[in-house]
């Protein structure tokens, strides 16, 4: 029986996240997924939207998943690869090479990236969003000002 391995954050789950599973789960015949803890998100310069708890069992719910624990630090696969005799570690082609050196435990693979989505571009948007609401929330109190003043109410 092949086991597949793959890490991520999974935060604002889309498409590409599924389709990142889909594509990992169909290398073997069970598949476990470490979802980076808020703890390593922080280490990382990456702040969630979604708690560690929540994203772990958005994951957990997935068909294709066997199983879900926390990703705590970088150094950590190794031995998860060794614990769970994982045959294969599935990445994302943004990490290309980064862990090359663990081709001598499992066989790593690294999996293009879904097009057009990510979840950092979702975070761009909804940061335009804000930016936006915010630029549209101080012309509405700058007129409401300037009618005050107009009028001698403030």
């Amino acid at each position: 029986m092949t086991t597949v391995l793959t890490y991520g954050t999974f935060d604002l789950f889309h498409i590409g996240h599924v389709r990142l599973l889909q594509r990992a789960s169909a290398l073997g015949e069970r598949l476990y997924v470490g979802v980076s803890s808020d703890a390593f998100n922080a280490l990382k310069g990456k702040n969630s939207i979604i708690p560690y708890e929540q994203r772990a069992a958005i994951v957990a719910a997935i068909k294709e998943v066997d199983g879900v624990f926390p990703e705590e630090n970088w150094t950590q696969k190794k031995s998860d690869i060794e614990r769970l005799k994982a045959d294969i570690l599935v990445m994302g082609s943004d990490w290309e090479g980064r862990f090359d050196d663990l081709n001598t435990i499992c066989n790593v693979h690294y999996l293009p990236r879904t097009e057009d989505i990510s979840t950092t571009d979702i975070k761009k948007t909804f940061e335009k969003i804000n930016r936006q609401q915010i630029v549209s929330l101080e012309n509405q109190l700058r007129n409401a000002r300037d009618t005050l003043l107009r009028n001698n109410l403030l």
